[in-house]
């Protein structure tokens, strides 16, 4: 603590209010040896402070100044009056600085609002734009199908037309009434050209079921996902003879195949007969013909996983 001169008399008017002699020093030392309210608004300032003993060091040449010409009561009462005077302005500072507080969280509040809005604001544009990004890119992508879908008819039309003119009909996959011996009976000239003909009169029976019923797209599809999966067992399973044989009168072959002609039909065209007994159909074992059924099974899942087939042709 750097030394100073103390007034001996503001001392002893400290005293005189009650305070020590070496809190008297000290806040005569820190307040600049000014004013007995500068001292004591020091003391009050500083109450919660520990006081020790230590008397600050200080220079010899204390000023002198005439004794209080108060009594005990009155210094008690003016130390009382400063201490509620030094009480106050600690309240009012205190009370400023809670306003200058509060400003600032509040204006730290907007800050962080306006932060956190042009964050969700650039958020939402990123958003939009990226949906119309793949808005865009979802129409190219229908677009292209669509074309694809179109270039996919006229080729098979072409190929069609000129299978026709070398003498392969295609009325044999028209639905049509069966006969009362074989109700599954088909041209056989379709069967027998290349397999990419045979692929397509497969198709073309397939597209002409989806046609006919259109209004029945769930029935449709289980006639489509029940045809493959006899397909696939034969493919997977050529020797095992339950695979190749079809019992008429099941109500579950019924309701899911039998009630379509051209499902009947797709199934001859896979190389069934009607057994000589009736009840059943069957794939006899030298009428296996692998290539043939695997060119079924991918018919099959192209007309169950692409939902425009046989729609978009005539």
């Amino acid at each position: 603590m750097d030394a100073s001169d103390i007034n001996r008399s503001l001392v002893s008017e400290l005293k005189a209010m009650g305070f020590s002699e070496v809190q008297a020093t000290k806040a005569l030392c820190s307040s600049g040896n000014s004013s007995l309210e500068a001292a004591v608004n020091w003391i009050v300032d500083h109450e919660d402070e520990a006081y020790n003993d230590e008397m600050p060091m200080v220079s010899v040449d204390i000023i002198e100044t005439p004794a209080p010409t108060f009594d005990s009561e009155q210094a008690k009462l003016k130390a009382q009056e400063l201490r509620e005077r030094a009480r106050k302005r600690r309240e009012e500072e205190e009370k400023k600085l809670d306003k200058e507080r509060e400003k600032e969280r509040i204006r730290a509040g907007k800050e962080w609002l306006a932060t956190k809005r042009m964050a969700e604001e650039n958020e939402r544009k990123r958003f939009e734009a990226q949906r119309k990004t793949e808005k865009e890119e979802e129409r190219r992508a229908r677009e292209r199908i669509r074309q694809k879908l179109q270039q996919d008819m006229a080729d098979r039309r072409a190929r069609l037309g000129s299978s026709l003119n070398s003498g392969t009909s295609l009325k044999s996959i028209k639905t049509s009434e069966p006969e009362t011996k074989n109700p599954l009976k088909v041209d056989s000239a379709a069967l027998s050209g290349n397999l990419i003909t045979k692929k397509e009169v497969l198709m073309e029976c397939l597209r002409s079921l989806r046609r006919q019923h259109k209004e029945e797209d769930m029935k449709v599809q289980r006639a489509f996902k029940t045809l493959l999966v006899y397909v696939r067992n034969i493919v997977s399973n050529p020797d095992e003879g339950r695979f190749r044989k079809i019992l008429l009168r099941n109500p579950a072959f019924q309701a899911r195949v039998g009630i379509f002609k051209e499902s009947m039909q797709f199934l001859e065209l896979c190389g069934f007969e009607r057994a000589e007994e009736g009840d059943f159909l069957v794939l006899r074992s030298d009428k296996v013909d692998m290539a043939l059924l695997r060119s079924a099974g991918m018919v099959l899942h192209t007309a169950i996983t692409n939902p425009f087939f046989g729609l978009l042709s005539k």
